[in-house]
């Protein structure tokens, strides 16, 4: 019954804003946050990135392992929301995205969501072995910094 219970958390909607928290230094986790950056959410949305430095894991009672294992989503109520389930939150930020709006419908949908999870799961096991992200790497630091242009 645990995947059950999993299942339903899953299907709850996010009390925004919902803090994502995302690894900065992986370039495709990178470029997937600034497509939702560049969006319009109207603060819906709050981008962690927890490859910085000055990222504290113990503030929101994990470990940085338990959050590069897979990506986090956290709702003002401080539900937690993980894997394909943090992506159906995002996505349920854009309510005038009808595009967005049917993603998120579908993954809610018992036999997708379990698809989609093991794709999430797939992805989040070489997502090491990627190229990291340098584009961002200021003074050996990374990381997206949405209030500066880039160099």
């Amino acid at each position: 019954m645990p995947f059950i219970n999993r299942y339903r958390k899953s299907l709850q909607r996010p009390i925004f804003p919902l803090k994502i928290f995302f690894d900065g230094s992986c370039s495709v986790c990178a470029a997937e946050m600034e497509v939702y950056r560049r969006k319009e959410h109207a603060d819906r949305l709050q981008f962690v990135d927890i490859s910085a430095p000055e990222f504290d894991p113990t503030s929101y009672g994990s470990t940085l392992a338990a959050f590069m294992r897979e990506m986090h989503a956290i709702d003002q109520e401080r539900h937690v929301y993980r894997g394909v389930d943090a992506f159906r939150a995002i996505w349920l930020a854009f309510p005038a995205s009808p595009w967005y709006s049917l993603l998120a419908a579908l993954v809610a949908l018992p036999g997708l969501h379990l698809l989609a999870g093991l794709a999430y799961w797939c992805f989040a096991r070489i997502r090491k072995f990627l190229p990291e992200n340098h584009s961002t790497c200021r003074n050996g630091t990374c990381g997206l910094h949405g209030d500066r242009p880039p160099p």
